[in-house]
């Protein structure tokens, strides 16, 4: 019932933030020297996630000096169907390579919120399967791409509340903030409201983004 709370918020501060967001323009630059790929949350406005993407770019702009930066939203549903994180996982990483043959010398930051830390999840090779709104993998960032992801940044991470975290090669590039009572990522959380703050986590985030590229 509380998830349910949660993603029904959510689409209230979509029907909200539509109507009054005017939020930085997205877009996959020729070759920046760093792409952000953002998934938002389930049902979240905005160009790269009213919530987290849109704050978390204006962030990093600020932070990461001396470096062009681009960015992406991933082109995914981000709505309750069974196949909703699937074809974020498929586009995220369809993009990543792309941009990865195009320019050899620009690296990634992917940033995922709710339902879009698991498609990022899903995209590093951390299944969210069993997870609120996660799927199977249906692909992944090729081991000799992987080395150009410089951060990955995680807010209100599903897979958490089922026991799983991000291991392996990407660990110490992650990021994974989880509000107290957040009941999407902390098993028996409470707070409904708390998995709408993460705006506040931004500026942290970036910092932790820029200490890696």
């Amino acid at each position: 019932m509380r998830i349910r709370l949660c993603l029904a918020a959510l689409s209230l501060v979509g029907g909200a933030g539509l109507a009054t967001l005017t939020a930085p323009t997205a877009s996959a630059a020729a070759c920046s020297d760093i792409d952000v790929v953002a998934a938002r949350g389930t049902f979240e406005p905005g160009t790269l996630g009213l919530i987290v993407g849109d704050p978390v770019f204006s962030a990093l702009q600020k932070k990461i000096t001396g470096k062009s930066l681009s960015s992406y939203a991933v082109n995914y549903p981000a709505g309750l169907s069974l196949t909703s994180a699937a074809q974020g996982n498929a586009d995220l990483v369809n993009h990543v390579n792309a941009q990865a043959a195009a320019c050899p010398n620009q690296r990634f930051i992917l940033v995922g919120y709710s339902q879009g830390a698991n498609v990022v999840d899903n995209s590093i090779g951390i299944s969210s399967d069993g997870a609120v709104v996660g799927s199977p993998i249906v692909a992944t960032i090729p081991a000799a791409v992987g080395p150009r992801v410089a951060a990955v940044l995680l807010f209100g991470n599903p897979i958490r509340a089922i026991g799983r975290s991000v291991t392996g090669t990407y660990q110490s590039r992650t990021i994974d903030f989880c509000a107290n009572g957040d009941p999407i990522c902390q098993n028996g959380g409470t707070d409904v409201l708390a998995h709408l703050g993460y705006t506040a986590n931004a500026d942290a985030a970036a910092t932790f983004a820029a200490g890696k590229v």
